[in-house]
């Protein structure tokens, strides 16, 4: 069972950043395909970012040009880079993870946008 932890959320005034990270263990972490998602209240969970084990990426359409998802497997950490927020962005943010079938998810982490 994969075991992750979020970080880095926290309140933000629109067109600021933030850089969420999300470390992983208990597995075999640069097999995993990595994934950012977030769920706003009164919302369903949506696709922020993926990246594969070989590094490609993908992103949903409200945040392609604004956000970047990295990883670094010698930490075991995915990372996701937010700039240019908007307060439509103010969502709890989870981390996933998939090989194969199986799948785990963080607890979150809340990032607010607002002035």
């Amino acid at each position: 069972q994969v075991h992750l932890v979020e970080s880095g959320g926290g309140l933000v005034q629109p067109g600021g950043s933030l850089r969420l990270s999300c470390a992983a263990s208990g597995g075999i972490f640069r097999l995993y395909v990595m994934g950012w998602y977030r769920q706003a209240p009164g919302k369903e969970r949506e696709l922020v970012a993926t990246i594969t084990p070989g590094g490609s990426t993908n992103y949903g359409d409200s945040v392609k040009g604004r956000f970047t998802i990295s990883r670094d497997n010698a930490k075991n950490t995915v990372y996701l880079q937010m700039n240019s927020l908007k307060p439509e962005d103010t969502a709890v943010y989870y981390c996933n993870s998939k090989f194969g079938r199986a799948g785990s998810w963080g607890q979150g982490t809340q990032v607010t946008v607002s002035s």
